[in-house]
């Protein structure tokens, strides 16, 4: 007896590994747009779900981007429901602009798969990212600058998020529709060349002819690796921030000793600072390392700057060996980094220098 085409093996295997822990009779969504990736991965959850024990649906998320985009998503929930998938849920979502098209969607189309776990209990969700999308990850971090943790791409799993496809190949995906004679929908996006993304993607087999047919297998095993590296320092920079954290004036959201974080390793002093800053509320994506170099010479360079303002309207200043992070509008306090009050020798100059 023949056995499935090797692509749709493969996606199969990867699916069945991804669904292994869980409960006999939990209910997993695949996150579904219709493309050749979610459209493997949800052949696959309908194939193995009832194998497993398991309850398999999907959520088809419309963006509103395009007049035909309801059509799209109805098209997706239909071959969802024929390839036994239930329930299955369509969610209309309104991106907005914020952080750029490309994060406005998927900030709205993450939060849209999160109330639909919720909403329906599910154990996981699935999405079909490819070891494809992540090797585009990573060149998009370097392209930026980012640090460990950005290089280290998508986790394998986040929450209810889990990628069951990060070692599959697009191509793989793509062969295992055509086996299975599915037809996917082809996103006009993925060729648009107003998204930094497509503009990658059509530009990797160049990259390939220069670097090599290993490229992307080469990139993702490198997000592996800085992945654990990552998981390590944030582990260690953790320990770091509890015994550095300090309690404030009222309105203080963050409070750290100077002390122990300037005799800190720099990798591990940065992580606390970008860490307590999210914690009292500048948005992720807004912080940047300016903002944490900023911060940073706070605690090593400190010469009497002024507060500092950052995402979020929040502000940092010194005081007292400490540094505070408050609301702008709360302005800094006695003693703050205005440091303008004369200093104990006389000298104009920042207060809290003479008590570290």
């Amino acid at each position: 007896m023949t056995g499935p085409d090797p692509a749709v093996a493969a996606v199969r295997r990867a699916v069945r590994t991804e669904l292994e822990d869980l409960p006999t009779g939990s209910l997993v969504l695949v996150a579904c747009s219709g493309g050749q990736d979610s459209l493997a991965l949800a052949a696959a959850a309908g194939f193995l779900g009832p194998r497993m024990g398991l309850r398999c649906g999907a959520v088809v998320v419309d963006h509103g981007w395009r007049p035909e985009s309801a059509q799209v998503c109805q098209v997706a929930a239909a071959s969802c429901r024929g390839l036994g998938l239930d329930p299955v849920i369509c969610v209309t979502v309104e991106p907005g602009t914020r952080g750029g098209p490309e994060a406005a969607a998927r900030t709205a189309r993450y939060r849209a798969l999160e109330l639909a776990a919720d909403g329906s209990g599910a154990a996981a969700v699935l999405l079909g990212h490819t070891l494809d999308d992540q090797a585009e990850t990573v060149l998009l971090g370097l392209a930026r600058g980012s640090g460990t943790r950005s290089l280290a791409g998508m986790p394998r799993r986040r929450g209810p998020h889990r990628r069951p496809l990060l070692g599959t190949t697009r191509e793989q995906t793509g062969r295992a529709c055509a086996a299975l004679g599915l037809e996917p929908w082809q996103d006009p996006a993925n060729d648009d060349p107003a998204y930094t993304r497509s503009r990658l993607r059509s530009s990797t087999g160049l990259l390939t002819d220069l670097l090599g047919p290993g490229l992307t297998g080469a990139l993702a095993r490198s997000a592996q690796i800085l992945r654990t590296d990552a998981d390590a320092l944030d582990e260690l920079a953790g320990q770091l921030g509890e015994r550095v954290r300090r309690s404030g004036p009222p309105g203080t959201l963050a409070a750290l000793d100077v002390v122990g974080l300037r005799g800190a390793p720099a990798a591990l002093r940065r992580r606390v600072l970008l860490r307590a800053v999210r914690d009292a509320g500048s948005p992720a994506g807004a912080v940047g390392s300016r903002h944490v170099h900023a911060l940073e010479a706070l605690v090593v360079d400190w010469h009497g700057q002024g507060p500092l303002a950052l995402p979020g309207g929040l502000s940092a200043h010194r005081e007292c060996g400490t540094l505070l992070v408050v609301e702008a509008r709360h302005g800094v306090r006695r003693g703050g980094s205005a440091a303008r009050q004369p200093a104990r020798d006389g000298r104009t100059g920042p207060t809290d220098e003479h008590r570290e």
